[in-house]
């Protein structure tokens, strides 16, 4: 493997195709790991918009549910900060009960903010007072929480303990938890008609595909690898523990969308069977005296009909875009320093009401 500092030394602007015009007015987020800023592109157009400055420590990223403010877990100072989402303008800082991690939103407006510190907590912050109400004990420190789509629930995991917690919201109480052979990393959760969660799909360490959880059988009831790659690709070592580290449905409930680093590609399955529709090759590096360059493919989110998904590049400083019926890969637009987390919100017409790349109104990632 090559230096990681090699993977800095350019980025690319690539758009190989025009972009339909969006009817409504959406957003996708990106946080900047190793940079000041998250940038906001607009998909109608893959350029970037907007740029919230300032702040050094982003990691996860969720919404209000009208759409008025923007949340990111602050690794630097631990806590969760608000910004108005119109002038970028940080609101306030709420502190957590230790460093954070992944964030989701409830359709109440609660905030859920996963610690990445043992002995592991998942904290609820109240979206009046913007004070931290409560912090649930987990099994181990946290990598990812999510809502689910009824917002019953929230589901988290844990790289340490290879646990995935479920907690009841109502309650606030942990409900269940499954453990696996291996740390759980990314996650995505398909739900019925009801919006009850049918199964969690679960990227895990060390394993170039996923696992499935039944959610009512509270157990493991498959495990899918990715396919060999068609190529080698340089990537940085720290990133061969977590090779497939980003995966999503679709809003329209038919696909899901998983990633691979080393093999730079995003791979869709159908998600009735879970058979392999299709594999999208990701943009690579090519420097002087070197190989391809991984685009190291993290997060996944899509746009509200499904037709466009967007990967983030934390290795390339840029976000591609996928047209999901060609499956083609249609721009690639620059952002910050190692960009990771990824969300979409679709601004509401109306002030009561909002919607994520989910299609509900609670924040999903």
């Amino acid at each position: 493997m090559k230096p990681f500092r090699l993977l800095h030394c350019a980025w690319l602007l690539l758009v190989l195709a025009p972009i339909p015009a969006w009817a409504g007015t959406a957003r996708i987020y990106i946080t900047n790991s190793a940079g000041d800023s998250i940038h906001v592109i607009d998909p109608a157009t893959n350029k970037v918009v907007q740029q919230i400055r300032g702040i050094e420590g982003a990691h996860g990223i969720a919404f209000s549910p009208d759409g008025a403010r923007v949340y990111v877990s602050d690794e630097v100072y631990s806590t969760l900060d608000v910004f108005d989402r119109k002038s970028g303008k940080l609101l306030k800082r709420v502190g957590l009960s230790a460093h954070p991690n992944n964030i989701a939103v409830a359709r109440d407006g609660r905030i859920v903010v996963g610690i990445a510190r043992d002995p592991g907590a998942l904290d609820i912050i109240d979206p009046v007072t913007l004070e931290r109400t409560k912090s649930v004990p987990v099994n181990g420190r946290l990598h990812n929480v999510y809502v689910t789509p009824d917002s019953k629930y929230a589901v988290t995991g844990s790289i340490r303990t290879r646990i995935v917690s479920v907690i009841d919201l109502a309650t606030e109480q942990p409900a269940w938890e499954v453990k696996l052979d291996k740390g759980i990393r990314p996650m995505a959760i398909e739900a019925g008609p009801d919006d009850a969660t049918k199964r969690i799909f679960v990227q895990l360490s060390d394993v170039n595909g996923f696992a499935v959880i039944d959610f009512a059988a509270r157990k493991e009831v498959a495990r899918i690898l990715l396919p060999a790659a068609r190529a080698d690709f340089e990537t940085d070592g720290g990133r061969s523990d977590a090779p497939s580290h980003g995966i999503g449905v679709a809003p329209d409930g038919k696909t899901l969308w998983v990633t691979s680093i080393p093999n730079n590609a995003v791979y869709v399955y159908s998600l009735a069977d879970l058979s392999l529709l299709g594999e999208v090759a990701l943009p690579s590096l090519k420097l002087p005296g070197h190989g391809a360059i991984s685009a190291v493919a993290n997060w996944v989110t899509f746009t509200p009909d499904s037709k466009t998904v967007y990967i983030s590049n934390a290795g390339l400083r840029s976000v591609s875009a996928i047209d999901t019926q060609s499956r083609k890969l249609v721009a690639v637009v620059p952002v910050g320093e190692v960009p990771k987390r990824i969300n979409t919100l679709v601004i509401p017409d109306r002030p009561d009401s909002a919607a994520t790349s989910s299609g509900k109104r609670a924040s999903l990632h």
